[in-house]
């Protein structure tokens, strides 16, 4: 029986840890994330780089990769009709550049599309999206210094008469044991990404003037070679080729989000990273078609070979002189190595955002209070993309980052849908055209080129993803900065009578 003398008692709220459901599609909103922008353990970074830094930036990290590396790989795929798988891989870049440039503008943070995802999907989402950003960039990095240790070896065959032996420029299932060469620029890329973004930035721009004054060389002396008879069957392969090779070619697209992955560092992230985006795809896209062009008109296209430095031998073809090759070799060496300058420099940021927001250690978030970069993250993942450079063949390396990154753009695509829908009326200072339309179909074109890829690249994708999924659910979502008062639940209030 209740005591009627007793003092009434208040109703109290228990706080309670939430459901996994709740913990799994929690967001971190859009103010919390750019006001957490730049901040670091131990330090922050700083705002250096301005519209044409950061357009280098996009450029260096997107051009080179396809032409210089993968072209040898997609012409046997597509016959004359690569120029096609170029455009078609570029307008699958578009419609996702459209919606990178349209939340780049409105979330101005280091760690691009995981970022996006948290602010829209959720941290579940997030996790994923980040987790296939470490995939794209870190393996695009090592793929690109594979490629890098070819033009080296055409480039010292050509000025000094030597090349590096087999065993030390290839890696084991290619006919070599260690490849050196590629190790090498990784760790040229951390020496310089260690002395701060506005030196990176700086010696990124000249490698990147270079890298087109070279593929313009390319076009002035390969058109002297052009048969018209090489078009005669232009989809020897038919649709289903032309559409394989654009799979693969799309790995040399995914540079154009680089820029977003400096959010942090902008000087006007709002207004110049939009801009960055959008002129780097323009420049690249163009460059592409012509130089595929004039290459697949200068050779027939069964006489491409998986060669890296296929570039390089239609010169010598055309002039039948070593000079000109020679010359485009050396264009090429500096050219992918800003390439995997600029790719290492994203991989880092990308691993600052997530670190910061606790889901990986803390050493990815830390900041050296002198040059305002974080070292440590830097030296571990060069240390792990060297290795594996040094270690894993260039195919499997490119599709395996292709499908990584168009999961990870189709989700962007998703992200714009989402946060037009749940916020408004936020400032957005570049809007995508014909939303949600344009999304839609960027999301459709990365589903359809995922289709593309071959089995084993799945496979590699699913384990990946595996144990992605493992990391997370042990160490990721117990250890996320959200598990505080904002991930928690009031429990129904509960009167005592």
């Amino acid at each position: 029986m209740l005591d009627q003398g007793a003092p009434p008692r208040t109703p109290r709220t228990e706080p309670v840890p939430a459901g996994l459901g709740t913990r799994l599609m929690r967001r971190k909103p859009v103010e919390r994330l750019v006001a957490e922008g730049g901040q670091g353990e131990g330090g922050s970074l700083r705002r250096s780089l301005g519209l044409w830094q950061l357009t280098m930036i996009s450029i260096g990290a997107t051009l080179g990769t396809g032409i210089f590396v993968v072209l040898g790989e997609a012409v046997p795929k597509a016959g004359p009709a690569v120029t096609l798988s170029f455009v078609i891989a570029g307008l699958t870049a578009l419609f996702s550049a459209l919606s990178y440039a349209e939340l780049a503008g409105t979330i101005p943070v280091a760690g691009s599309s995981y970022s996006y995802a948290y602010a829209t999907m959720g941290e579940f989402v997030a996790w994923i999206c980040g987790w296939c950003l470490v995939l794209e960039y870190g393996v695009s990095v090592a793929a690109v210094a594979v490629g890098w240790g070819e033009y080296l070896n055409e480039l010292l065959d050509g000025t000094i008469g030597v090349t590096i032996p087999a065993a030390l420029s290839a890696p084991p299932g290619d006919g070599g044991i260690f490849n050196l060469p590629a190790l090498i620029v990784v760790l040229l890329a951390m020496a310089f990404l260690l002395g701060g973004a506005r030196e990176s930035a700086r010696a990124n721009t000249i490698m990147v003037c270079v890298k087109i004054a070279a593929l313009l060389l390319f076009c002035a002396i390969g058109i002297k070679g052009f048969q018209s008879g090489n078009y005669e069957h232009f989809m020897p392969l038919g649709m289903a080729g032309v559409s394989a090779a654009g799979a693969t070619l799309f790995f040399s697209y995914i540079g154009f989000d680089a820029a977003s992955t400096a959010g942090e560092e902008a000087k006007n992230a709002q207004r110049d990273l939009p801009r960055a985006i959008m002129l780097s795809l323009i420049i690249v896209t163009a460059l592409y078609v012509l130089v595929a062009a004039v290459a697949v008109g200068a050779k027939p296209w069964k006489q491409f070979s998986d060669s890296e430095a296929a570039l390089a031998g239609i010169m010598k073809d055309v002039t039948g002189q070593t000079f000109w090759a020679t010359l485009l070799a050396a264009g090429a060496v500096i050219a992918i190595a800003s390439v995997v300058l600029t790719v290492l420099y994203g991989q880092t940021r990308v691993l600052f955002a997530m670190s910061r927001d606790g889901l990986v250690p803390k050493v990815f978030s830390k900041v050296h209070p002198k040059t305002g970069t974080p070292r440590a993250n830097t030296v571990i993942v060069s240390l792990f993309c060297g290795v594996l450079a040094a270690a894993i063949p260039l195919g499997q390396l490119a599709d395996a980052t292709s499908i990584g990154t168009l999961f990870a753009f189709a989700l962007v695509n998703i992200a714009v849908i989402v946060l037009r829908r749940t916020r408004p009326d936020m400032k957005r200072t570049f809007r995508v055209p014909l939303s949600p339309v344009l999304p839609i179909l960027g999301f459709a074109f990365c589903v359809w080129m995922m289709g593309s890829l071959s089995t084993i690249t799945w496979i590699v994708f699913g384990v990946w993803m595996a144990a992605g999924l493992v990391f997370y659910f042990c160490y990721g979502m117990r250890r996320s900065r959200l598990n505080d008062a904002d991930a928690r639940v009031d429990a129904p209030a509960v009167a005592e009578k």
